[in-house]
């Protein structure tokens, strides 16, 4: 079986069940293990499916303002990604307001509202013209931040997976189709806090492509179905406190809500 086209193998999961061989680098079926470890799953829009999650990317400074104010350059700087464990999913359900906890450690809790892009076909070296090609669906999320613990592992050259890559730092959506709702190159993309704008941009002012994001990461990474891109924030990040609520919307896809307890 080839991998790389995992989905077309009946590899979905129909309510919670899986049907199909299992993800790269993960047990088969039936295997004799020590002990379980859950899969993560998102909901599928018109669907009893649900989307594996095997790996997390997400694109740093995608937007030209946010890029600035985060310090850099976006003229001058290639791509770059960074990951997070497919255990930091939290599913948010469309006309809830999900309970988000803060996390340890941190003083200052930043949002990042961001479209989300659903992979169902794998590969390497992806051309930019094929690349829309391997997008299954489509959701928002939000890529949370412990920004001073970011930041302070940053000026020491140190790694600083402890901002971005803790427990319950993605929360997400449903998935919905591509052929529900098509691609997206432009649109809406606005966060608000206690019902106030503080991230306000469109869709087409990311400096990277959802294509190009798919073909760069092809570049360093074999991708495979289940792997999802979060595909960067605009600017006017910015901290939470217990008590907020966050609403996120992108258009054409259902808004999301959650409170910070």
């Amino acid at each position: 079986m080839d991998r790389r086209n995992f989905f077309q193998s009946s590899a979905l999961v129909a309510t919670g069940a899986v049907t199909g061989c299992a993800l790269p680098g993960v047990a088969q079926q039936g295997a004799k293990t020590p002990f379980d470890v859950p899969a993560t799953y998102i909901p599928i829009v018109g669907s009893d499916e649900k989307f594996p999650v095997r790996r997390i990317y997400c694109i740093g400074r995608n937007y030209r303002a946010h890029a600035i104010e985060m310090g850099s350059n976006p003229d001058r700087e290639p791509p770059f990604f960074f990951q997070k464990p497919t255990d930091a999913i939290q599913y948010v359900a469309t006309g809830t307001v999900a309970d988000h906890p803060y996390p340890p450690l941190t003083k200052n809790y930043h949002y990042e509202v961001e479209l989300v892009a659903c992979l169902d076909k794998g590969g390497r070296n992806i051309p930019v013209a094929k690349a829309l090609e391997h997008v299954y669906g489509y959701t928002l999320g939000l890529d949370m931040t412990r920004r001073d613990l970011q930041r302070a592992m940053g000026n020491e050259k140190k790694p600083w997976e402890i901002g971005k890559s803790f427990d319950h730092s993605a929360p997400i959506g449903a998935i919905h189709k591509v052929g529900q709702i098509g691609h997206f190159s432009q649109g809406a993309i606005w966060l608000k806090v206690n019902g106030q704008m503080k991230q306000n941009a469109n869709l087409n002012q990311m400096i990277w492509s959802v294509a190009e994001q798919i073909s760069k990461l092809s570049e360093a990474f074999e991708l495979f179905p289940g792997d999802i891109i979060y595909s960067g924030t605009p600017d006017k990040v910015g901290p939470v406190v217990r008590g907020d609520v966050i609403d996120i919307h992108i258009d054409k896809l259902p808004g999301l809500s959650i409170k910070i307890v």
